[in-house]
């Protein structure tokens, strides 16, 4: 439950579906970095959450068996009707043990694939071999985009009746049930102080912000943002660029930036609890990714205003119009993500527009309402057929 677009769909899940229809339990592995949210869902329904700190992201052998061996025991306790695992690995433990342990209804949300473009192609093909095993005893898999639906066919990994077609969802309202009420109470949605955040970050008042948010790997492609950012440091003087973020890269990435000669106009702020309110002083938001199954830092952007610059990967292009509410360019090109930048600071005029039709297109498609509305049918829908 890491900051993250996953997390924030587990944590919507848990809080807004019907709690007379549904007894929910989240269980989740080692969290080092939850967002405000998180830890007020962590506070709130903490009767209802089961931590297994065996459970982690990276692979581990050891670690995994350990988490699967707990994983079981937890489902032959509880006799859970329905167990719905999210991301790849969880997804890989959490449905082997619910198969094994005898839950009814197993369903699988991957937030993205690892098929292609996050390892070798000998490990991609085991990734493959993996899952078209375990969807044998699953009975539905919810993706967030079309693309995700064709790889799944594309890649023989199941049935296209398996698949189910929900839009990620994100809390562009106010309007909260009950269960939601509580658990915010911790997170009373304040307008931020733009100057004043702008001021701590060290960005003058007729400085630009122009920021990248997400994980510091590889597959996020930071390094193609840092080169962005020299470019267009070469042709605006009146531009910050935010690193917004944590990962293996940062130290790296600092160094490529020293050597670029832009260090001081990068602002490396590691990962930051308040992620949304920095996002509010951003004039443009990039997300250079080399392979992105959503990207919901990019609806979070739009549903503020913000214009984007995105990679044309994965399931991006369904959820940025390509110069209507951003700009899409070939992913790994410095030299696009610049000329789309530049492009944007240029233009007021375009850069207010593009920011107005997201707001309207995210308001229109990526509720958390809609989202979890699908996801309830489909629980009663696979709980009625098992």
């Amino acid at each position: 439950m890491d900051w993250g677009g996953s997390s924030d769909i587990c944590r919507i899940i848990l809080s807004r579906l019907n709690p007379e229809v549904y007894d929910i339990r989240l269980i989740t592995g080692l969290t080092r970095y939850p967002s405000a949210k998180t830890q007020a869902l962590f506070e709130n329904f903490k009767d209802k959450v089961l931590f297994v700190p065996q459970l982690r992201r990276e692979i581990n052998p050891f670690f995994d068996t350990l988490a699967l061996i707990r994983l079981y025991g937890v489902f032959r306790r509880e006799k859970f009707d329905i167990c719905h695992t999210h991301t790849a690995k969880a997804g890989v433990l959490g449905r082997i043990a619910a198969f094994a342990a005898g839950v009814p209804v197993i369903i699988h949300t991957p937030h993205g694939h690892n098929f292609y473009g996050y390892f070798g192609p000998v490990f991609s093909k085991i990734i493959v071999a993996v899952e078209r095993l375990i969807s044998k005893f699953t009975a539905k898999i919810t993706v967030f985009t079309e693309l995700e639906k064709e790889d799944f066919i594309r890649f023989r990994v199941t049935r296209p009746e398996k698949i189910s077609l929900i839009y990620q969802g994100l809390e562009l309202d106010s309007s909260t049930n009950a269960c939601m009420n509580a658990c915010m109470n911790a997170c009373i949605r304040v307008q931020p102080d733009t100057s004043k955040i702008k001021d701590q970050l060290g960005i003058k008042p007729n400085e630009y912000a122009v920021g990248m948010v997400g994980r510091l790997e590889p597959i996020k492609g930071p390094k193609y943002f840092v080169e962005a950012a020299a470019l267009v440091a070469g042709d605006l003087n009146n531009v910050k660029f935010l690193i917004i973020g944590e990962g293996s890269l940062r130290r790296k990435l600092e160094r490529y930036a020293e050597t670029l000669g832009i260090r001081e106009k990068c602002i490396f702020t590691g990962w930051r609890e308040d992620t949304p309110a920095i996002m509010s002083i951003l004039d443009i938001l990039v997300l250079p990714s080399l392979n992105e199954a959503v990207g919901m830092v990019l609806i979070e952007a739009q549903s503020k205003g913000i214009p984007v610059v995105a990679s044309r990967t994965g399931g991006i292009p369904e959820v940025v119009r390509d110069n209507h509410s951003g700009i899409l360019v070939s992913p790994g090109s410095p030299d696009e993500l610049a000329e789309a930048i530049k492009r944007l600071l240029k233009d007021e005029r375009m850069r207010k527009q593009m920011g107005d039709n997201g707001l309207d297109w995210v308001k229109g498609k990526f509720g958390a309402e809609a989202m979890v509305e699908a996801i309830s049918d489909l629980y009663a829908k696979t709980i009625k057929l098992s």
